[in-house]
């Protein structure tokens, strides 16, 4: 299954074809958005946790991750992840280690990426667009670890979406500052040569103190959007929905 969805997706990437074709993907990713959507209504404000599937639970990283989250979890967020292993593991483990919810929207590869069993709900995508769309829509912050190109891309994604206003203002937070130190001196000449606003460096965090992280959650995410604890949206059994 997987590898027919690879495929199928190359071949539209490949050029245009016919208009049946082109309308049956429309329709199929419609079909991914609405199943997306209904797998995800109920889980509740989110703190999203990008970061490389390679790490084991040995790995320092790792260990920062599971504590990280466990803490963005005690604010009464739910943790939402790729689904994978390693840190995204890390991040569903630190809720699941204080109680709280786990969630993930897992990718269909040729090499079967299996959900990671610290998950309260998941669900699978076969595109990395409607993937990142679900990441992004149900987060008030996002919290970028080590990783690979996957999670640059992610977090690329997040901070354009902000600097273009089409999200509002959330945080975004990078750990690792020795890890990420080319990558924002990299940032900085980008800003010293005018391709992106003097003010564009200040819409993330670069840290490795969880506390601060969690201070800037509070603040930015608490306070500015107003978030308290609500009764929980209930599902309509005739639209045989679930929590």
């Amino acid at each position: 299954m997987a590898n027919g969805t690879s495929k199928s997706e190359i071949v539209f990437l490949d050029g245009p074809h016919s208009r049946l074709k082109e309308l049956r993907f429309t329709f199929e990713t419609m079909w991914e958005f609405i199943k997306g959507f209904r797998a995800l209504h109920f889980i509740g404000p989110c703190i999203t946790v990008f970061g490389s599937a390679r790490f084991n639970e040995d790995h320092p990283y790792y260990q920062l991750t599971r504590k990280a989250a466990a803490e963005f979890a005690k604010l009464g967020f739910t943790i939402m992840t790729g689904g994978g292993p390693g840190l995204m593991e890390a991040a569903n483990r630190g809720a699941k280690d204080v109680g709280r919810r786990s969630v993930a929207c897992n990718i269909q590869l040729p090499i079967e990426q299996k959900p990671n069993p610290y998950l309260d709900k998941w669900v699978y995508m076969k595109h990395f667009f409607i993937r990142k769309v679900l990441l992004v829509k149900y987060s008030f912050a996002f919290v970028v670890m080590p990783g690979g190109y996957g999670t640059m891309d992610e977090y690329f994604e997040a901070l354009t979406l902000i600097q273009t206003h089409k999200i509002e203002n959330f945080p975004v937070i990078i750990f690792g500052t020795a890890y990420h130190k080319e990558l924002v001196e990299h940032i900085n000449l980008m800003k010293d040569n005018g391709t992106i606003g003097p003010d564009d460096t200040k819409l993330y965090l670069i840290t490795d103190d969880i506390q601060e992280a969690v201070n800037l959650i509070a603040e930015k995410s608490i306070k500015a959007f107003g978030l308290k604890p609500a009764n929980p949206i209930k599902p309509i059994k005739w639209l045989l929905e679930h929590i």
